[in-house]
């Protein structure tokens, strides 16, 4: 059927579709209902009482976790609430007004972090939020443009940092190698205004088949005399409950010096329940074998996005490994296009531009396509939608 004919009768379905957001879907939040149903001692093995203020950087047990989830030591992690971002938000707001030994951010005239593209949106949106000046730098399949930071860095010395999610970078899904990540740890850790790399490793132990694991930063920035320049994040928002997880930090010994009473300002201590519920139902459940569950559930989906785009043929796209997204990459100039054409049949993606600094994808050609929230038959209605747009919008120019 040609395209625009294909668009009339999908225009007359009113579909109601969403590829916005890498979020889980209600079959993967049921793999972690018997938690909701733990009943947690008011008393940890400690003698703590689990009801009360207290334990700043969280429980022991669930800083142990944290070690797990994020791949590094558990001296280094502290637990915290249910958010990862309001860590990345605590940890740029202690820079802003205190800095981490070179002066605080906010005193200075211009302020910079560079930004691997295509990225994450919420990274942009902080960083835009503060007031923090952004520049992009490209990726390369094994993260960021090595030979491009290091001239950005020398040039401009108002750059303080970097954004990084290391593993099935949101949204090209790669895989930062052990030679970029020594390249970032030697540019960054040799500034002398205390550079900071913003590891946001939120998808550490989110494979679709087999573990793929990931170096640790930590390990080679400590054998390098660089630990001070890496701030790690990750959270169970992806592994448990979204709205109802933990979020982790994690930081060198002087870091967390320098960090914690700017930080115990902020708050008096984390929900050590909620902590306490993680601990106990990851000694019950193994926590690799539970990813293997939430695998099973959205593989499929991933493999339906893979199928529907190579029947299109249009376009370039992504075949992660793990994570939650797949890039499409369309002819210059079609982004925007292929979105208002979804959207005017009730599908809704991500806006043109999400995937840079200050929504602007100066190429227009990059669009996020979130496939785990919706069920497999609303995928392939999505997917249908997205396809004629994609064939549509190469069809007019």
């Amino acid at each position: 059927m040609e395209y625009s004919a294909k668009f009339e009768e999908l225009k007359s379905k009113n579909l109601s579709l969403d590829l916005t957001r890498g979020k889980p879907s209600s079959a993967q939040l049921d793999l972690s209902n018997a938690m909701g149903e733990l009943m947690v001692k008011n008393l940890d093995k400690d003698g703590l009482d689990l009801r009360n203020y207290g334990e700043i950087t969280g429980l022991a047990s669930c800083r142990k976790l944290g070690s797990q989830i994020l791949g590094c030591t558990e001296d280094l992690v502290w637990a915290g609430g249910n958010s990862s971002l309001s860590l990345m938000s605590q940890y740029l707001s202690f820079l802003l007004v205190e800095g981490n030994g070179a002066g605080p951010w906010g005193a200075q005239e211009r302020v910079s972090v560079l930004c691997p593209v295509p990225g994450y949106d919420r990274h942009f949106k902080l960083c835009e939020t503060f007031g923090i000046n952004m520049i992009p730098v490209p990726l390369t399949g094994e993260g960021p443009n090595l030979e491009e930071v290091k001239r950005l860095v020398d040039e401009d010395k108002s750059i303080r940092g970097i954004w990084c999610v290391p593993k099935y970078s949101n949204p090209t899904g790669e895989v930062y190698s052990k030679k970029n990540m020594e390249g970032l740890l030697d540019i960054f850790g040799k500034s002398d205004n205390k550079s900071v790399i913003f590891w946001d490793n939120a998808y550490a132990v989110h494979d679709l088949s087999d573990q793929l694991p990931l170096d640790d930063i930590f390990d080679i920035a400590f054998k390098r005399g660089h630990e001070d320049c890496v701030v790690e994040f990750g959270s169970t928002s992806k592994i448990t409950f979204a709205g109802a997880g933990i979020g982790f930090i994690a930081m060198s010994k002087a870091n967390q010096a320098l960090f914690l009473p700017f930080y115990s300002a902020l708050m008096i201590g984390p929900d050590k329940l909620n902590q306490a519920k993680h601990v106990r139902f990851f000694q019950e459940n193994d926590l690799m074998e539970h990813m293997k569950l939430h695998a099973e559930i959205i593989r499929p989906k991933f493999e339906l996005v893979e199928r529907q785009l190579k029947s299109l043929g249009l376009g370039s796209w992504t075949s992660p490994k793990g994570g939650y997204f797949v890039l499409f990459e369309s002819e210059k100039g079609l982004a925007r296009k292929i979105i208002s054409y979804a959207s005017e049949l009730g599908l809704k993606l991500t806006p043109a531009g999400s995937t840079h600094p200050y929504g602007v994808d100066e190429d227009d050609k990059y669009i996020r396509l979130a496939p785990t929230a919706c069920s497999l038959e609303e995928l392939e209605a999505a997917m249908e939608v997205f396809s004629c747009c994609v064939g549509l919008a190469y069809t007019q120019g």
